[in-house]
């Protein structure tokens, strides 16, 4: 049996309010993400800026801060080499070699050499160390929290992610030299910063494009439904087939 007019009349504030209850959630979402990604943009500003405007250091006793250019001279603790597992750079797998230096003082830094092509295989990679006294140039990286790990970190010679407990050595710094010129030198593949503030604008003009939809929805919507409500209340022997088409 089909519902009576009146009933539907009764029905209608509860299907308008429903609604708006449906879609303001999106509409809020789609704001609060635009303003998250417009956030991130001035961060990654704030970031580049900090990388020009990075201090020169040589050798530093306090921990230098994150970008810096430093300048070590010292000797390669060439067996205390190990592999940054799955790096690829130009469609090719490879590792990044971390080998410890060790300066004139004794103190020891940790140096990321770059990209070695090492194919899919599971084999300890080789790479060729230089020997004896060097002097490196690279950018400075501090340590910070990587991405979730899913089992061990370290499996023979290989690392999932730099982590300085792999060496169990007194390391200067918490932290590794991203190395840009001086022996020992390959191919570069990491960069400061992956996704640039440019990035992050268009995201954010995305997720406010997607609000300015829902809310567009939500408002053409909920003002026909009111005008349906208000049209079966004005005539009580009016059909609910336009109701029912939402």
């Amino acid at each position: 049996m089909n519902d009576s007019p009146s009933q539907h009349a009764r029905r209608g504030p509860w299907r308008q309010r429903l609604w708006w209850l449906l879609w303001s959630p999106l509409v809020l979402l789609g704001l609060g993400l635009g303003v998250w990604q417009w956030e991130r943009a001035g961060e990654k500003r704030d970031y580049l800026a900090g990388l020009a405007a990075a201090p020169h250091l040589e050798a530093p006793h306090q921990r230098p801060p994150d970008g810096s250019h430093l300048t070590l001279s010292g000797e390669y603790l060439v067996e205390q080499t190990l592999f940054l597992d799955n790096r690829v750079l130009n469609g090719r797998h490879g590792v990044a070699p971390l080998t410890p230096l060790r300066t004139a003082d004794g103190r020891l830094w940790l140096v990321q050499r770059g990209f070695l092509a090492s194919g899919a295989g599971r084999e300890t990679p080789e790479v060729e160390t230089p020997q004896g006294p060097v002097t490196l140039e690279g950018r400075w990286q501090v340590a910070g929290e990587g991405a979730p790990l899913f089992g061990p970190n370290r499996e023979g010679q290989r690392l999932q992610r730099i982590q300085l407990d792999a060496w169990e050595l007194p390391f200067a710094h918490d932290g590794w030299l991203h190395l840009e010129q001086g022996p020992g030198r390959l191919e570069p593949w990491w960069t400061p910063s992956v996704m640039p503030p440019s990035r992050h604008l268009g995201y954010a003009v995305q997720w406010w494009g997607l609000a300015l939809a829902a809310l567009v929805v939500m408002v053409i919507g909920g003002r026909r439904l009111g005008r349906d409500r208000r049209a079966a209340n004005d005539d009580p022997c009016r059909t609910d087939n336009k109701q029912e088409s939402l």
